[in-house]
C-alpha cells in the first residue's frame, strides 16, 4: 500500500459557503459606512448626546461587520495539516469580539449619560431629528434584510450583527422621541437618559452574542442535543456494551463534532458497529462528523471503571 507523508482526506470539507450571508453583509456594511459617517457628523454638529450613541454604535457596526466578512471569507478556506477543522472557528471569534464591542460601548454610553445628566448641555432639536429620521428608514431596511437572512443560513456572525441593527434602530426610535420630548418640555436631561437606554438595549444584545460564542470557544454541549439520550441511543446499537468518554461540541454554527469510546461483544465485527453508530448520528442528530474508538475492557485498562463493568458482566 503506498503512504503519503500528509493525508488531507477528510468525510467533511470543514468548511462553510454562505453566499447569502457574504451578500447580505457586503451591502450592510456599504450602507453602514455611508450613514455612519453622516452620523458622526450630524451628532458633532447638533450636540445630541444620544445623536453622538448612536453614531457610536454605528462605529462598532462598521467594525463588526469587517470582522464579520473576514470569518466568512475564512471559513471557505481548506483545512491544513495545522488547522485540521479548516478556520470555521473563526467565526465564533469574531461574534465574541463584536459581543464585547456592544458591551463596551454601551457602557461607555452609560458613563457620558451620566456625565451629561450632571451637567446638561444644548442641542440642535432640528438637526438631532433630520439625522435620527434617516437613521430610522436606513436601520428599518438593514434590520429587514438581515432579519431574512438568519432565516435562510444559521450564522453567528449574521445574528450579531442583526443584534447590531435591532440597537441601532431602537437607537434611531430613542433619539427621534428625545428630539421631540426635547421640544416639547424644553427639558434637555431626555437627551442622556434616553441614550442611556438605548445603551442597556445594546448591552443585553452584546451579553446575548458573547454568552452564545463563549459556549462555543467552552466547547460546551450545544443546547439542542441531549447528551444522556445520545448515550442512549449509541449504547442501543447492537454489539454495543457500553459507551464511556462521550464529547459533543460545536466548531462552529452547523458544524458539530463528536467522540466516544464502546466496549463491544466479541462476536460482532467492529466495522459494522462504527457503521451503525455513524448512520443514527447522521439520520437522528445530524451529526456526520464522529470519531468512534472501539475497545474491549480486558485489554485496555480503564481503572474501576473498567473492573466495575467486568464485575457486571461476569
Amino acid at each position: 500500500m503506498k503512504h503519503v507523508k500528509y493525508a488531507d482526506y477528510h468525510h467533511l470539507d470543514h468548511v462553510k459557503e454562505q453566499q447569502k450571508s457574504k451578500k447580505t453583509l457586503w451591502i450592510t456594511l456599504i450602507l453602514t459606512l455611508f450613514f455612519t459617517i453622516v452620523e458622526i457628523v450630524g451628532g458633532l454638529l447638533s450636540n445630541s448626546l444620544a445623536l453622538l450613541s448612536d453614531s457610536a454604535h454605528m462605529i462598532s457596526d462598521v467594525i463588526a461587520l469587517g470582522l464579520s466578512m473576514t470569518a466568512i471569507y475564512m471559513a471557505t478556506r481548506k483545512p491544513t495539516k495545522k488547522y485540521t477543522f479548516g478556520f470555521l472557528r473563526f467565526e465564533i471569534i469574531a461574534s465574541f469580539l463584536n459581543g464585547l464591542a456592544l458591551a463596551v460601548i454601551a457602557i461607555g454610553i452609560a458613563i457620558e449619560g451620566i456625565n451629561r445628566m450632571i451637567h446638561p448641555q444644548d442641542v440642535d432639536l432640528q438637526l438631532m431629528l433630520t439625522i435620527a429620521s434617516i437613521g430610522l428608514i436606513v436601520n428599518i431596511v438593514l434590520t429587514i434584510v438581515l432579519s431574512r437572512s438568519t432565516k435562510e443560513e444559521d450564522n453567528l456572525n449574521v445574528k450579531s450583527a442583526l443584534w447590531h441593527f435591532i440597537g441601532d434602530l431602537l437607537s434611531s426610535v430613542g433619539v427621534i422621541a428625545s428630539a421631540i420630548l426635547i421640544y416639547f418640555t424644553g427639558y434637555y436631561l431626555f437627551d442622556p437618559l434616553i441614550s442611556m437606554v438605548i445603551g442597556g438595549i445594546i448591552f443585553m444584545g452584546g451579553f446575548k452574542i458573547i454568552r452564545e460564542s463563549l459556549a462555543v470557544l467552552m466547547e460546551s454541549v450545544p443546547e439542542q442535543f441531549d447528551l444522556d439520550q445520545i448515550r442512549a441511543d449509541l449504547a442501543s446499537v447492537e454489539g454495543v456494551y457500553d459507551v464511556h468518554e462521550l464529547h459533543l461540541w460545536a466548531v462552529s454554527t452547523e458544524h458539530y463534532s463528536l467522540t466516544a469510546h464502546v466496549f463491544v461483544r466479541e462476536d460482532i465485527q467492529p466495522y459494522c458497529v462504527i457503521l451503525g453508530i455513524n448512520h443514527l448520528l447522521k439520520t437522528k442528530y445530524g451529526i456526520e462528523h464522529s470519531t468512534i474508538q472501539i475497545e474491549h475492557p480486558m485489554i485496555l485498562d480503564h481503572g474501576e471503571y473498567g473492573k466495575q463493568f467486568l464485575l457486571q458482566e461476569a
